[in-house]
């Protein structure tokens, strides 16, 4: 009796853990199923900032950009890519400037993209960003370029037709030689005040070689006059070449005083402030003389004063200038012509620039007849072309004719995205 008892309550304990058991087991698969429709939610985030997330659809906050649902997948893993940042979520686009873009070299790794189709986030290279066109399914780039057009501008496509009656014509960015003509009212030296300066100079030069066996005083004395003499020099404008070959001739320059034929004489041509910068020494001269209109003389710049004149803001520059018929009198009125060797630079026609009086905006030609207003910085300008610091590649085409037009469409464009709520500027837009 007492051994049935004891399998009775045996029974009824294995029971009890069974029942317990199952209880268990149900209310963890309850939870199981709870944490994985929670883990299973959707969530959206915003492309521009990834940090954004929400668990239902809208716009970010931040950039207004709609909210895209994320994938189970990466965007990395479904372009093929390993992305930056944490597994499973999308790694804000890289952003640059034009002018940081343009700058890179080809080839060079340098944007993260997400095409409008939504299905790829790549790395690109400056070249695909140009195309506007994901490499990888053929669809429009969504946003890529931070300021990729000048504020108050907008990507704009014309028609084969309408580029015909508003005229549209265009010329490709390329390096060439350029050089700067810098153009001067002159005039041939009469110049007494240098002549019996030079005077100076030479007589204390020649006291100096006579006290080098005086006492030290007597020769620190002619030392400190040959200093006064040759610093009146240099503050009228000679350069230490020229004050040498004055000490080496013996005698001052006459051709400051009157001409000769077979001679030289010298040129004196002011020029500003700002042109300062591309006028050196050794740099070629053109004059041409009014009462004389057939003939031309060449020179070579010589030196250019060490002050700027406070009144004017200019500086004289000093070229002698050959003089085989004497024709070149003293005190002649002259037309000079600089001519500032710039080297090989990248440059575009002068037609191509649309001055706004705050900046320079060109029109890039693209396929599809598509017109981008371009933000550029401009260096000298050299005859008929202005040289690029920044802004433009070579080969790219730049619009040159019916620049007016296509800036007031691309304008009023802007506009209307801008009333419209579009994202004009930062877009590559397809017309």
């Amino acid at each position: 009796m007492i051994k049935r008892n004891r399998f009775l309550s045996i029974a009824v304990l294995l029971t009890i853990v069974i029942v317990a058991g199952a209880m268990a087991f149900r209310s963890l698969g309850h939870l199981s199923v709870h944490v994985t429709q929670h883990a299973e939610k959707a969530i959206y985030y915003c492309p521009m900032h990834p940090n954004y997330t929400s668990d239902r659809p809208g716009n970010c906050p931040i950039c207004n950009m709609t909210l895209v649902k994320r994938e189970k997948a990466s965007s990395a893993a479904m372009s093929g890519m390993a992305m930056p940042g944490q597994a499973g979520q999308a790694a804000a686009p890289k952003v640059f400037t034009v002018a940081q873009l343009v700058a890179m070299k080809p080839g060079e790794i340098c944007l993260l993209h997400k095409c409008k189709k939504g299905t790829c986030m790549i790395a690109m290279t400056p070249e695909f960003a140009r195309l506007g066109k994901c490499p990888m399914c053929g669809e429009d780039l969504g946003v890529i370029i931070k300021d990729a057009f000048p504020q108050g501008y907008a990507s704009l496509q014309l028609g084969t037709g309408k580029q015909q009656v508003i005229g549209v014509k265009t010329a490709p960015v390329r390096k060439m030689a350029l050089t700067k003509t810098i153009r001067s009212s002159g005039r041939i030296a009469y110049d007494p005040e240098l002549y019996q300066a030079e005077e100076e100079y030479l007589q204390a030069a020649q006291a100096l070689k006579k006290a080098e066996t005086a006492d030290p005083e007597i020769r620190g004395q002619a030392a400190k006059l040959v200093d006064s003499a040759k610093i009146k020099l240099r503050l009228l404008g000679l350069s230490d070449a020229i004050v040498q070959e004055v000490e080496k001739a013996g005698k001052p320059d006459r051709s400051l005083l009157y001409s000769d034929a077979g001679g030289k004489v010298w040129l004196y041509a002011p020029i500003f402030e700002y042109e300062m910068p591309f006028v050196r020494e050794g740099d070629t001269v053109e004059v041409d003389v009014p009462a004389i209109s057939d003939k031309k003389f060449q020179g070579i710049v010589r030196s250019l004063d060490s002050v700027v004149d406070p009144v004017t803001r200019s500086i004289r520059v000093r070229a002698q200038l050959e003089n085989p018929d004497g024709i070149l009198k003293p005190e002649m009125y002259v037309n000079a012509a600089l001519k500032a060797d710039l080297g090989e630079q990248l440059a575009v026609p002068e037609e191509a620039v649309f001055a706004t009086g705050e900046k320079n905006i060109v029109f890039v030609a693209r396929e599809n007849n598509i017109f981008d207003p371009r933000e550029v910085v401009l260096g000298a300008k050299a005859d008929h072309f202005y040289q690029v610091k920044s802004g433009l590649m070579e080969g790219e085409q730049v619009v040159t004719s019916g620049n007016f037009l296509i800036d007031s469409e691309s304008r009023l464009r802007s506009a209307l995205e801008g009333v419209s709520g579009g994202g004009g500027e930062g877009h590559i837009h397809g017309g």
